[in-house]
């Protein structure tokens, strides 16, 4: 494939069109799929080597990252992961474009963020039709268990996605949003500091 065609394709992912596997297969060498192997069945006493795989896998990853194994990755070197994260068991990455993660960010077990969908009709899905538009992730957010979140979504600062939601669209800042599609409940409020103290 020519450097004009590889050029031409990425411009058409970033557009949020859709290509094939075919089309994206000299993306390949940026897949982490033996380093994320290895990290999941790294001993957790081993500090050191998983904090080294976990550089040598995403694209960035910032200080006092926990990632409790397994987690999966379609690449991992498109994810980008800020301060004091934590994220819980099964956490997947489908990040075929950028997933940026911001500072002090919590996630549950079994999350899913997904940046790829693929074509309704089925003759659009031919060599794994599919489209990419990327995930962003404001800092302080908690995401609960079992939360997907959708292709071009980006969700505000402090907000909590409470579990099982499916997030689709755009969530404000500082908002409580739940659900099937995941709606805005209510906002986040001083009254908030207040709960669950003795």
């Amino acid at each position: 494939m020519s450097q004009a065609h590889e050029e031409e394709v990425l411009a058409r992912i970033g557009k949020g069109l859709v290509y094939t596997e075919s089309e994206a297969a000299f993306q390949a060498p940026q897949r982490r799929t033996e380093q994320i192997f290895e990290y999941n069945h790294t001993p957790p006493g081993e500090t050191e080597k998983l904090r080294s795989l976990l550089v040598a896998i995403f694209g960035s990853v910032g200080e006092r990252t926990v990632l409790l194994p397994p987690f999966h990755a379609g690449f991992g070197s498109k994810v980008h992961i800020g301060d004091d994260f934590f994220g819980n068991v099964n956490l997947t990455f489908v990040d075929d474009v950028d997933i940026r993660i911001g500072n002090g960010v919590m996630i549950a077990p079994s999350v899913t963020l997904t940046t790829t969908g693929h074509p309704v009709h089925p003759s659009r899905r031919v060599d794994y039709g599919r489209f990419s538009e990327p995930i962003v992730i404001e800092d302080k957010v908690w995401i609960g268990s079992n939360v997907v979140v959708l292709p071009g979504v980006r969700i505000g600062y402090g907000s909590v996605i409470g579990a099982g939601s499916v997030v689709s669209r755009d969530i404000p800042p500082m908002s409580v949003a739940v659900g099937t599609p995941c709606r805005v409940l209510r906002p986040i409020t001083d009254e908030d500091l207040t709960t669950r103290t003795p």
